[in-house]
């Protein structure tokens, strides 16, 4: 599998609203109080232009699979930022290709000096908290920071 990992860009979108939002639906957590109703889904690009963000896109022959990103969210603690939008199509799952993702979001948030990555999530998405626990992140008792994705249950904390 010959898989790009590139920054989101205006003409992705469409495409990547979609495939977030297909992505909840099959998990059955397409509800208020996640990026499934979040206007600011269906323009990601404009969201990550943000100073101290960054939005990657994995791409295979021209389709988007996956995307994940990191977002300097209000209210976090100084030098903590948001590892944010980990998905991965159905087809891709199990490729490595959300691991690719979220290490190259990683990657970003230490290149702009975070010590901290914060996250949300839910537990009916048992193969990516496997994954954020391997890579080190810690279960935490209560929310960080101001996102306004209420409907989240699982919060995690990783110190690099």
């Amino acid at each position: 599998m010959a898989v790009n990992i590139r920054k989101i860009t205006a003409a992705d979108n469409v495409a990547t609203a979609a495939m977030i939002r297909t992505i909840l639906e099959e998990f059955k957590i397409d509800k208020p109080g996640t990026v499934y109703t979040d206007p600011t889904t269906d323009r990601l690009s404009v969201l990550f232009e943000h100073p101290g963000s960054a939005y990657w896109l994995a791409e295979e022959d021209g389709e988007i699979i996956g995307g994940c990103g990191i977002y300097p969210t209000e209210g976090l603690p100084a030098g903590c930022v948001e590892l944010v939008k980990l998905y991965t199509s159905a087809a891709s799952r199990g490729k490595g290709v959300g691991k690719m993702l979220m290490e190259k979001s990683i990657e970003s948030a230490q290149h702009f000096g975070y010590n901290e990555i914060y996250l949300e999530s839910f537990p009916e998405l048992t193969t990516a908290i496997a994954m954020y626990e391997k890579t080190g992140f810690k279960k935490l008792s209560a929310p960080l920071g101001n996102w306004g994705h209420f409907a989240c249950n699982v919060w995690m904390l990783l110190v690099l």
